[in-house]
């Protein structure tokens, strides 16, 4: 937290934008792909979504790495994928290379690092910027199709997604936009703290640390569970999210927007994933990924230094703590039944 000592916390959060330049690369991978695999290959995309931080809105101005997620229409269910994710790949880096040479961007494609991998990695640099860009790119099957904002999908397809018995997450890209949406709804004033929150991790510089995502989706339950308004105290959010990750031991957090937990197999399906080792974060989208998964001396040196933060001016108000919200920690303890579940709550 020390890079907040002599700022304001709203004054970094003003410093925090996102990357407009990055989403242009989407469509500078887009023709690339659409014209040469379609015409020379016959694998035909469907479409590209920005994934990640950038497709979310909640990027920052000093991030360096984007997600081009790439539905192709010759993936035609999860175990398909898996069979010839590596085929298209291979195809997409052979038709890169061929064409890097003709476009104003510097473009370097690193090879799969092991066989089975689930994506390709360039570095982009525009040829009159210093800026250099990550791009994962990651097919995908199109299990949802065209969806609207308020999209929510067919139980079936959850099935289908547990039958598949990929390893968890493993799929997590197909639900890429119910990952980007469940973001996107979140007021601007929400989405500033989120970049606060990443804008913090960022500081700690160890590779050891949870996935992102496990902190975004803890910054919108703290917000959801404290407040839930479009407009509250950054300062407060700011330290109840410090607050929750120091209590990383009893999370076990989901939530039921997009999967009904009614149906017994995919009820069953989360039921084995709340009682996996704390923390539990269930992705929203995707009830196989629980992305709070990581060793635990990753979540001991976030908890640290969410506990030195909290001693931080940044933290603090007339010499005194600021107050966190009101939030309490969901631990699931067991089914009532198939089709229900009982909580109990533990005071925050």
């Amino acid at each position: 937290c020390h890079t907040h000592q002599a700022t304001p916390i709203e004054s970094v959060v003003k410093k925090i934008e996102s990357h407009h330049w990055c989403r242009c690369f989407s469509f500078f991978i887009y023709f690339i792909y659409l014209f040469d695999l379609s015409m020379v290959y016959k694998i035909i995309s469907i479409s590209i979504y920005i994934a990640g931080s950038t497709g979310k809105g909640t990027t920052l101005d000093m991030s360096s790495d984007v997600d081009l997620v790439i539905f192709f229409s010759c993936f035609s269910s999860f175990q398909d994928q898996v069979e010839k994710r590596e085929h298209v790949i291979k195809e997409i880096e052979k038709n890169l290379n061929r064409c890097i040479q003709t476009i104003a961007f510097k473009v370097d494609i690193s090879p799969p690092r092991k066989k089975g991998t689930r994506s390709l990695q360039l570095h982009i640099q525009a040829k009159k910027k210093k800026e250099l860009v990550e791009v994962d790119l990651l097919p995908a099957y199109d299990a949802l199709g065209q969806i609207t904002f308020s999209y929510v999908p067919p139980t079936k397809i959850y099935t289908e997604l547990i039958e598949a018995n990929g390893q968890p997450g493993e799929f997590n890209t197909s639900f890429t936009e119910l990952q980007r949406n469940f973001v996107k709804r979140c007021p601007a004033k929400l989405k500033d703290l989120l970049r606060l929150v990443k804008h913090w991790y960022k500081e700690i510089k160890s590779f050891k640390l949870p996935p992102k995502f496990a902190l975004e989706l803890l910054t919108i339950y703290a917000w959801e569970e404290g407040t839930g308004k479009e407009q509250f105290n950054t300062a407060e959010g700011f330290c109840t999210v410090m607050k929750l990750i120091t209590q990383y031991q009893h999370l076990c957090l989901y939530w039921t927007k997009y999967y009904n937990l009614d149906n017994s197999q995919v009820g069953l399906h989360v039921k084995g994933k709340l009682k996996e080792s704390r923390p539990v974060i269930i992705d929203p989208a995707d009830p196989t990924a629980n992305v709070a998964k990581a060793n635990m001396g990753a979540w001991d040196l976030l908890a640290q230094k969410a506990s030195d933060c909290l001693t931080q001016p940044c933290c603090m108000k007339d010499e005194q703590p600021i107050e966190p919200w009101n939030v309490q920690v969901v631990c699931i303890c067991h089914f009532l039944s198939n089709r229900q579940l009982k909580k109990k709550i533990h005071n925050f």
